[in-house]
C-alpha cells in the first residue's frame, strides 16, 4: 500500500512540475507567450506524427520522448483556455473522466459485457445518446482533416459499431474483387478515348476504401501496412542508389533493366 501512495505522489509531482513550468514559459519566454491555440495546432500535429514514427520503430526511449512533447502541447492548449477563461487544466480532466465512466458502464455500472468487440458497439450507441447542442450522428466524430486512409478506417469502425457491419472476411473480399472490376471497366473506356477520369477516380477510391475494410477484417491496420511498405521500397531504392554509385553510374545512364538486377539483390539481402 505504501509503494503505490508513493507512485501515486511521484506522477501527482511530475505532473505539477510541469503545470509550473509552463506558467513560467507562458509568463517569461517571449515565444511561449505568442502562441496561440492555432499556432500550436500545426506544430501539435507533427508531434504526433513523431510519436506514430517512433512506435512504429518500436524505440522505446524515442516513444518517451515525444509522449513528453504531446504532454507538453495538451498542457499548453489548457493553459490557454485558463487565460481565457474558457476551461483549465482541471476541467479537461475532469471531463474525459466523466466521459470514461459514462462509456465503460461494464465497469462503473452494471452492464455485462462478452468482448471488447461489444465494448466498441456499447461506446458508440452511448455516445449517440449523450444530450449535447448539436444532434450526435454516428460519423460525425470522424475529424474532416484526418489522413484519408484513417478516416476510412475510422468511418468504417464506427458504421460497424451501430451493427452496418460484413459478416465475413470471404464477402468483403467478394466486394474488393466486384470493386477492381469495375475499375477495369472504366479503364478500358478510358483507353478507347472515353473522357472518364472522374469515374476512374471514384471507382478507384471504392477499390483503397474496400481494401482499407478487407485489411480490418484481417486485423491489419492499412496504415502501418503502408507505412512498412513505403519503408521497404525506400530502403531497397536506396541500395540501387548505392550500387549505381559503387558502379560509376547515374540515373541517366542506368536502363531499366540494370536497376532492376539491383533491386531483386536489395531484397535477397
Amino acid at each position: 500500500m505504501q509503494g503505490d501512495i508513493n507512485i501515486k505522489d511521484t506522477r501527482l509531482r511530475a505532473f505539477k512540475r510541469l503545470l509550473d513550468i509552463m506558467d513560467d514559459l507562458r509568463e517569461k519566454c517571449p515565444w511561449d507567450r505568442k502562441q496561440t491555440l492555432e499556432s500550436l495546432r500545426h506544430l501539435t500535429i507533427e508531434e504526433v506524427y513523431e510519436l506514430s514514427d517512433a512506435i512504429l520503430d518500436k524505440d522505446m526511449e524515442e516513444i518517451k520522448k515525444e509522449l513528453g512533447d504531446v504532454m507538453l502541447h495538451l498542457v499548453f492548449y489548457a493553459k490557454i483556455g485558463s487565460e481565457t477563461n474558457n476551461f483549465a487544466i482541471d476541467d479537461v480532466l475532469n471531463s474525459i473522466c466523466e466521459k470514461l465512466i459514462v462509456r465503460h458502464p461494464h465497469i462503473y455500472g452494471d452492464i455485462d459485457v462478452n468482448d471488447a468487440d461489444e465494448v466498441a458497439r456499447n461506446w458508440e450507441l452511448i455516445k449517440l445518446k449523450e444530450k449535447g447542442d448539436k444532434p450526435k450522428r454516428v460519423l460525425g466524430g470522424v475529424p474532416k482533416s484526418l489522413p484519408e486512409i484513417v478516416k476510412a478506417l475510422r468511418i468504417q469502425e464506427k458504421s460497424a459499431g451501430v451493427g452496418f457491419e460484413w459478416d465475413n472476411k470471404e464477402d468483403v473480399w467478394k466486394k474488393v474483387q466486384e470493386e477492381i472490376q469495375e475499375l477495369e471497366v472504366e479503364v478500358k473506356a478510358n483507353d478507347q478515348g472515353e473522357d472518364n477520369l472522374d469515374k476512374i477516380e471514384d471507382e478507384f477510391g471504392d477499390v483503397m476504401f474496400s481494401m482499407i475494410n478487407y485489411a480490418r477484417f484481417l486485423k491489419v491496420n492499412p496504415s502501418d501496412a503502408l507505412e512498412r511498405t513505403n519503408k521497404k521500397f525506400i530502403s531497397r531504392f536506396n541500395y540501387i542508389e548505392d550500387k549505381m554509385k559503387e558502379d560509376g553510374l547515374s540515373f541517366d545512364e542506368a536502363s531499366l533493366e540494370q536497376m532492376d538486377k539491383y533491386w531483386e539483390e536489395s531484397k535477397k539481402k
